[in-house]
């Protein structure tokens, strides 16, 4: 694990709070759905995968979303969403894991439970289909890795450098994503993703992660070499209650799309 006096002042709050969080009753049992097959259909009916993230608010964001979370992850399907990631973190997220239990129960794709998952305890909070691990914040990432496909889980291993990296493949790690925030200063850099994916094998579904806000974020990070987006605040918009999460979502589904750049320009 990292220093922690590197990290903003956010972040180890959000560490903190995790740290006093309890895990659940007994340990989970989780019968995933597929992440790799779920990307593969949004390629196959010509859309870009997206993982849309149902974040009500963020230390980052600029406001404050109330809406119900199925309606947000059911409107984010229809926009053509490959997957869904649900917030379950409360104090900096308003996230819970009931929101991602009635989110999974509603929707027909894989749902991650995005979250700062720092031991074994921590996993046996909710079922989902992927569980993400942030490998700058955890111990022992082989074990939790392990520990997380014993439960069924599909481990999401979250990285920032190419140290990071390493690591995940050395916890034999089959979804990796590029975090494009730094969560030592919250800054963010599409760099990043273009400077690590290429010291990633050709096995491994690599996701960018952070930062992506257009349809031409989507072109540049594809064309760097990631399988799929994981985006939030783009699609969420909390700087306006009535924004469109459908239309949002898909803009961003459809960014390869053969008119999608003539019109961007109209």
């Amino acid at each position: 694990m990292n220093s922690e006096t590197e990290l903003a002042p956010a972040v180890k709050s959000i560490l903190a709070a995790a740290r006093e969080r309890s895990g659940g009753d007994g340990v989970v049992d989780v019968d995933a759905r597929s992440l790799p097959d779920a990307l593969a259909r949004a390629e196959a009916n010509g859309l870009v995968p997206v993982i849309a993230e149902v974040k009500l608010t963020s230390p980052t964001a600029d406001g404050t979303r109330a809406d119900d979370p199925v309606e947000l992850a059911e409107a984010m399907v229809e926009g053509g969403a490959a997957a869904i990631s649900v917030l379950t973190e409360p104090t900096h997220f308003g996230g819970s894991p009931d929101a991602l239990t009635r989110v999974r129960e509603a929707v027909n794709v894989p749902v991650l439970r995005k979250d700062f998952v720092l031991d074994e305890a921590g996993m046996d909070v909710v079922a989902a289909d992927l569980l993400l691990l942030i490998a700058r914040f955890v111990d022992d990432l082989p074990a939790l890795v392990a520990a997380a496909r014993d439960r069924g889980f599909q481990p999401l291993v979250e990285v920032h450098d190419r140290d990071e990296l390493e690591a995940a493949f050395d916890a034999d790690a089959e979804l990796v994503g590029v975090n494009n925030r730094d969560l030592a200063k919250l800054e963010v850099d599409l760099e990043t993703f273009e400077s690590v994916a290429p010291a990633a094998p050709d096995d491994v579904t690599l996701i960018a992660e952070s930062g992506v806000s257009s349809p031409a974020d989507v072109r540049r990070m594809r064309e760097a070499g990631a399988d799929a987006l994981l985006v939030g605040s783009a699609i969420m918009d909390h700087s306006a209650d009535e924004s469109d999460v459908t239309e949002n979502t898909r803009r961003l589904t459809q960014a390869e799309s053969p008119d999608a750049a003539e019109t961007e320009s109209t």
